[in-house]
């Protein structure tokens, strides 16, 4: 039996639109309708950072240095390709921190980072997605969200909501603050080393 391609989840679209494409080639045939977009829950919280996507992306792949600036995930570890399965401490707020072991789905440096969690035998479903859209040089758009699937995953998330996008801005406003500094502290790196090559 054929493996279907994996879903292409490219920053622009899935963070805005939801629009979902899949590798590989196109069908042949007229008339097929789109590939349709993961069915659940979308809660979503989008940030603009004064930083280049190159920045943001070392912040946010730098899974052992999450325990130093996110207040989601207090713990994370594990090496970042397809496939692989990570492991991290999840706080949300006003309920106790359990560990979480998802898989990553998608990845593409500097724009985004996507992985799948299954709960309670497959009855919940999640995808958890990071996009980057570079609007400048030095800004950046960064979309922070889940799509909660399953057989009882709206179900059961629909009370948790607000907590859930409660989380997601204050991990995307310790993102914007880390991914600021360390841009600050690179532009203030370079002046300082020229003045050291005139002397």
């Amino acid at each position: 039996m054929p493996v279907p391609p994996p879903l292409n989840l490219k920053a622009g679209p899935f963070g805005t639109s939801g629009s979902v494409t899949r590798l590989g080639p196109k069908p042949m045939k007229m008339g097929l309708p789109p590939p349709k977009p993961p069915k659940g829950l979308r809660i979503e919280h989008r940030v603009g950072i004064q930083a280049p996507a190159e920045v943001i992306w070392e912040a946010l792949s730098d899974l052992k240095a999450w325990d130093e600036w996110n207040p989601l995930y207090t713990k994370a570890s594990g090496d970042i390709h397809i496939g692989s399965v990570l492991e991290m401490t999840l706080a949300l707020p006003g309920r106790d921190p359990e560990v979480i072991r998802p898989s990553v789905l998608e990845w593409v440096p500097n724009e985004q980072l996507h992985w799948r969690l299954t709960m309670i035998g497959g009855l919940v479903r999640t995808i958890r997605f990071f996009e980057i859209e570079a609007l400048a040089t030095e800004g950046c758009i960064v979309s922070n969200g889940e799509i909660i699937g399953g057989l009882l995953g709206p179900t059961l998330a629909k009370p948790m909501g607000r907590t859930i996008y409660r989380a997601f801005v204050e991990m995307n406003e310790a993102l914007k603050a880390r991914a600021e500094s360390l841009w600050a502290a690179r532009k203030e790196e370079v002046p300082a080393k020229a003045k050291g090559r005139r002397r």
